[in-house]
């Protein structure tokens, strides 16, 4: 099996680190969420042979640049998007959208929806739907009336591993934090405090945090259009069903968005489900392809 290049795109003056693992159509192009970046998806790549994957780091994540000449934009995250579908001339692709990620699948396929072959989303949300509990590092920081309580815990080496310790917690992922080969330690601890590869990215998980409060109501403006139930594109939920936050009912109410989805639940699988059953996420997301395959000849 071919292991995953690493490439860096040019975008608007900055760069995307792009990883392409070589493969059969339909690319599946996955997205990372918040605060992690697109080793997320490490246990779940070589599960999906033989077909192609790319995952990339969004702008101020991972390896990818740190903003130097703008500032954070709600559409940044769509232009960086296609961005990566032009450079490497991806037409139709699979589109899987993880946790923060998830709204930015969900309105690229509903901005170009000639590019989207397959939808997939994992534990993640749209919109503020009835049982959508933020995890409270996430409330805190999304809050403007307590941004300098935030930005002083952030700025404290030890109020901010504090912060994720608890944060860890409350996700079942305490007992991984300390691990090589978790999931803390390879793609969620280098954002907030950096490694020998990468600065951190605190002041991107600051933006986007920022932005959540008018990002939801924006979700909550396209739902309330039915923009979603005049579409027949396949849509696949996967969640891992512990996920205390992102939980089956919001994984019931996204569904219910769309008029052509279909909705699994995975016991023994937390907020990333990718990484706790990969070769289950595999496993459905292969045979929504060979679906849609079908479907779309």
């Amino acid at each position: 099996m071919d292991e995953p290049t690493e490439r860096f795109v040019d975008h608007d003056g900055e760069t995307l680190c792009v990883r392409d693992r070589p493969g059969t159509s339909p690319a599946i192009v996955a997205l990372h969420g918040f605060p992690d970046d697109s080793r997320i998806y490490d246990r779940l790549i070589p599960a999906l042979a033989p077909r192609r994957v790319v995952t990339f780091d969004w702008l101020g994540y991972g390896r990818s640049s740190r903003r130097a000449s703008e500032e954070f934009t709600p559409t940044g995250r769509q232009r960086e998007i296609r961005g990566v579908l032009d450079a490497l001339d991806l037409d139709r692709v699979v589109l899987l959208g993880h946790d923060a990620s998830g709204p930015e699948a969900i309105d690229f396929t509903n901005t170009h929806p000639d590019r989207i072959a397959h939808l997939v989303l994992t534990n993640t949300y749209y919109g503020r739907s009835p049982h959508l509990r933020l995890p409270e590092m996430i409330a805190l920081m999304a809050d403007p009336a307590l941004a300098p309580l935030t930005d002083a815990m952030l700025e404290d080496p030890d109020q901010r591993a504090w912060l994720l310790t608890y944060t860890g917690r409350r996700f079942g992922i305490i007992a991984d934090t300390f691990s090589p080969d978790g999931i803390a330690v390879t793609s969620i601890i280098p954002q907030f405090f950096g490694d020998t590869r990468q600065p951190d990215a605190l002041a991107e998980i600051r933006a986007w945090t920022a932005d959540l409060p008018s990002a939801l109501t924006h979700q909550d403006t396209t739902i309330a259009s039915g923009a979603f139930q005049n579409t027949q594109l396949p849509v696949s939920v996967i969640f891992g069903r512990d996920d205390p936050h992102l939980n089956p009912h919001v994984a019931q109410h996204l569904s219910g968005l769309f008029a052509n989805a279909d909705l699994h639940l995975l016991d023994h699988a937390s907020h990333w489900p990718q990484w706790d059953r990969p070769d289950v996420v595999a496993d459905l997301i292969n045979r929504s392809i060979t679906g849609t395959a079908a479907i779309w000849g």
